[in-house]
């Protein structure tokens, strides 16, 4: 059974979803952009007779509180922060990390912080290589060039239904696979009041994730931790070139590419369950 819950994290009201005997081994579960811990709904059940899953919503996302950006700075290295001391709230002392868009950088920054609390890495298109970023990034490395007002203003489309649905169905065999609540929630989310400017904020400061790659990867060839990329191979955003990149600095990593897209849980969640049960019962 997935329970849903809230922890106060320094006065934030934090949203998660927890499954699992605590007892199991850990493993943390951080969504991307535009989502929340809905895209996990699949993959909990089929982990949770043997793992302790604990997947939050960050700050600004689903369920969480999104305080305003005068009170809260939305940047990647404050998104860490609140869920570092998120783990530290609920008592998880060592726990394996599933990271996806938006979470990669979350959660590399707390294995830097912490690397002897990290057991082990799953990546599902969660980037750091800078071969991984495809063209559609350009407008947004456009933005973080030129942080212009009409670059800022450009950027809205990514925010639109439309292209929210596209992320979950583009590079998919067959769109009838994708339940549309997935992408319908996300939109509805999107579009709350003041929340376009909480995603613009972080479409900016994404820069510094890539400025913090070299950092992540001395981390990986430091630290070797055990590690997994399970990756949509049609993805429009994160190239499969940054799947297999992580092999330069972590030759053990274990790579898997499946015919789908961005959302690969949408659609393979079964299978990426299954690999990463085979990989945390060789490793954690």
């Amino acid at each position: 059974m997935t329970h849903y819950q809230r922890a106060s994290v320094d006065g934030l009201s934090i949203f998660y979803r927890e499954a699992g005997n605590p007892n199991a081994p850990t493993l943390l579960l951080l969504h991307g952009f535009p989502t929340s811990s809905h895209m996990f709904r699949n993959l909990i059940p089929v982990l949770a007779d043997r793992y302790h899953l604990v997947a939050p919503d960050l700050p600004g996302f689903g369920f969480s509180e999104a305080p305003d950006r005068g009170r809260f700075a939305y940047t990647f290295e404050h998104l860490a922060g609140v869920i570092g001391r998120f783990t530290e709230v609920l008592g998880l002392r060592r726990y394996a990390l599933y990271v996806f868009d938006y979470g990669a950088p979350v959660g590399f920054r707390l294995a830097l912080r912490h690397p002897e609390r990290v057991t082990a890495i799953v990546s599902q298109n969660g980037n750091a290589y800078e071969e991984g970023l495809s063209d559609g990034w350009n407008p947004i490395q456009r933005y973080w060039k030129e942080p212009t007002p009409q670059n800022r203003a450009a950027l809205l489309d990514f925010l639109k239904p439309d292209t929210t649905k596209f992320q979950y169905v583009h590079g998919v065999p067959d769109e009838m696979l994708v339940a549309p609540e997935s992408y319908t929630l996300d939109a509805a989310l999107l579009a709350r009041p003041g929340n376009a400017d909480i995603q613009l904020d972080l479409f900016l400061d994404y820069r510094s994730n890539v400025a913090m790659y070299a950092d992540f990867q001395s981390y990986f060839r430091t630290h070797h931790p055990p590690f997994l990329a399970t990756w949509g191979k049609h993805d429009p955003f994160f190239l499969p070139a940054g799947a297999e990149a992580f092999k330069r600095d972590l030759p053990d990593a274990e790579i898997h590419f499946y015919d789908t897209g961005h959302f690969a849980l949408e659609t393979h969640a079964t299978e990426i369950g299954a690999a990463i049960r085979a990989f945390l019962a060789r490793h954690v």
